[in-house]
């Protein structure tokens, strides 16, 4: 199953209400969710799924939160670092608020860290730097 477009539409506008203007985007059958071009999200058959780290675990499994996963090419189940949202966060603003500023602290200390171990950021699609014509 898709997502619905209404879905994703009532995601931002509560994401919105929080304090976040998020971007989504298609990506295997789903959509990635984006703060700030910070990866934060995954929604999946209208389920949302927020990046989850060693710093905000606990809150997430405090409401049994289940884990992204998704079958690989040999049939095995793999897990991803992102854990459903808990329901009060689709239910107000200011809760998917909270759940969402915890979701990009951890896609921010997932950055900090690939920056101090020197790892160079992929170029974004359709924005590489080009190189000048020669003159004609």
């Amino acid at each position: 199953m898709a997502n619905t477009a209404a879905f994703l539409d009532y995601l931002r506008e509560l994401m919105r209400g929080g304090g976040y203007a998020v971007v989504s985007r298609a990506m295997f059958g789903g959509h990635g969710l984006y703060a700030d071009g910070l990866f934060f999200g995954i929604v999946d058959d209208d389920v949302l799924y927020l990046r989850v780290d060693a710093g905000n675990r606990a809150a997430f499994e405090a409401h049994d939160a289940a884990p992204f996963e998704f079958m690989t090419k040999d049939g095995k189940r793999q897990a991803m670092r992102y854990l459903r949202a808990p329901d009060e966060a689709l239910e107000r603003p200011d809760a998917m608020g909270q759940w969402v500023r915890l979701a990009v602290g951890a896609a921010l200390r997932a950055a900090a860290a690939k920056d101090a171990a020197g790892v160079r950021p992929r170029a974004k699609v359709g924005r590489q730097a080009r190189k000048p014509r020669a003159a004609r």
